[in-house]
């Protein structure tokens, strides 16, 4: 293959909910922990998550969510992890890249922003794209470039969704927490345009499963490979 191998790796409700609530203010990091039958088994994910590839594909969107562009103490060590970030915002500061240049061990920010600033720091490049990304160009980029053999994707619905399309994902690892949250408008694990017409079976993601375990506090773990 001349791109990465990229995993899903998600946290996600019983009804494939992957946030709270509709708006900034939900999210599971913050929420899961007061929640009583959920609080308990949520440090399995956060396990299973220090097991996972040394490259990391996120949006910038989800980290300024939770606060990166206000961190202005140093992180005591350098992470060996490598993070992708897409940017188009732009969401960061130049507190949030410099602060992942200090905690990461290199820091790719793809953009379609042609003014971006990575601030000098030598260890963070820009990949700049003319009004969009070209995921399949990047994650090719990535393998060839960076000698990035496997990149774990811990992005957004709608940029999921993208990845889905494109036929990007390539495993699928999921951990269940033992919760509903409901609403239409709540993101899940996949979501942006729906498929219609008559070839929209063509956009399904048919997978196989690899693994399933049972974790405690009614925790699951699904490994999936994407054959399709």
């Amino acid at each position: 293959m001349d791109r990465t191998i990229n995993t899903l790796f998600m946290l996600m409700t019983v009804d494939g909910k992957i946030s709270t609530g509709a708006d900034d203010q939900c999210d599971v990091d913050t929420d899961f922990p007061t929640l009583p039958g959920v609080a308990e088994g949520l440090h399995q994910y956060y396990d299973l998550e220090q097991h996972t590839d040394l490259w990391s594909f996120n949006s910038a969107r989800v980290l300024t969510k939770i606060g990166f562009n206000t961190r202005t103490t140093p992180p005591s060590n350098r992470s060996p992890v490598s993070f992708v970030l897409v940017d188009n915002g732009p969401h960061f500061n130049q507190t949030a890249i410099h602060y992942l240049s200090a905690l990461l061990r290199r820091v790719v920010i793809v953009t379609t922003q042609p003014s971006y600033h990575a601030y000098d720091c030598d260890n963070v490049d820009v990949i700049h794209y003319d009004r969009r990304i070209d995921f399949t160009d990047l994650f090719t980029r990535l393998h060839s470039c960076y000698g990035v053999e496997r990149v774990t994707i811990q992005s957004g619905g709608t940029l999921n969704g993208i990845l889905l399309r494109a036929k990007l994902l390539d495993f699928v690892n999921i951990v269940v927490a033992p919760v509903l949250v409901g609403g239409s408008t709540v993101s899940t694990l996949i979501d942006g345009p729906s498929p219609t017409g008559p070839g929209h079976l063509a956009d399904l993601g048919v997978l196989q499963l690899r693994d399933c375990r049972v974790l405690q506090h009614s925790y699951l773990n699904l490994i999936y490979q994407v054959v399709k």
